[in-house]
């Protein structure tokens, strides 16, 4: 029998990193938001600063929170010039955006169903509140590509299913990449843009109506059109 080792308790800076990451991950902390000072959130929470600190420096090394020099620590804001890192995996991997598309289609369009079964109120509130995002940034002449990011992990957790969420968390940066790359194409046209912004709220309004079929097939529309899009592209 192969030997069994003790079970720890997670440590307190492991818990810490995980609401912060999940925080990020809902959109409740937005690009360019500005995390409370380190003692303003020990005391909040009720642990030290070097917990703090820890769970902090895990993040930057995700490149989900930056430190700026004077100023404090900040949700990352992605900058199309650097270049993304998951951009090169997908290159390494000889995988496109299209590759991407088709593996949220098998995701996405099973999440939504699961949604229109599951949602509760406060998962609708997060929905709205990602496709309110949006119109704010599409109307001030943005993509709105992290209210859109949003949107799709507020329908993950919406699902209510662990291992579904757990997947999506995993598939996050991928996802982010994708959804960036994808609106930087389709801004070309502003119309499609409005297009988008039209098939998420029609995704919300099947999930609103608590119906998995009619939110099966408008997230399947969805991904369908950018699928196209690409697909015409490389014609």
């Amino acid at each position: 029998m192969a030997l069994l080792k003790p079970v720890r308790q997670q440590k307190i800076s492991d818990q810490v990193f995980e609401q912060l990451k999940e925080l990020i991950f809902r959109g409740k902390l937005k690009p360019g938001d500005q995390l409370m000072p380190e003692r303003d959130m020990a005391d909040s929470m009720n642990v030290s600063r070097t917990t703090i600190r820890n769970a902090i420096n895990r993040l930057v090394t995700m490149r989900l929170v930056e430190h700026k020099q004077g100023k404090g620590t900040f949700v990352s804001t992605p900058d199309p010039k650097k270049g993304n890192p998951f951009a090169a995996a997908m290159n390494t991997q000889n995988a496109s955006i299209y590759d991407l598309l088709e593996v949220r289609m098998g995701l996405e369009c099973n999440a939504a169903a699961l949604a229109a079964e599951r949602a509760d109120l406060s998962d609708i509130q997060s929905i709205e509140q990602s496709i309110s995002e949006m119109e704010k940034k599409i109307a001030g002449g943005h993509l709105g590509s992290r209210a859109d990011i949003s949107f799709h992990m507020a329908i993950a957790y919406a699902t209510q299913n662990p291992l579904h969420i757990q997947v999506m968390k995993t598939f996050y940066d991928y996802l982010s990449h994708g959804i960036m790359e994808s609106l930087q194409f389709l801004y070309e046209d502003p119309e499609n843009i409005n297009e988008i912004l039209n098939q998420h709220k029609n995704i919300l309004k099947a999930i609103v109506a608590h119906n998995p079929k009619d939110a099966y097939k408008a997230m399947h529309y969805h991904i369908e059109y950018v699928k196209m899009f690409f697909k015409e592209k490389k014609k």
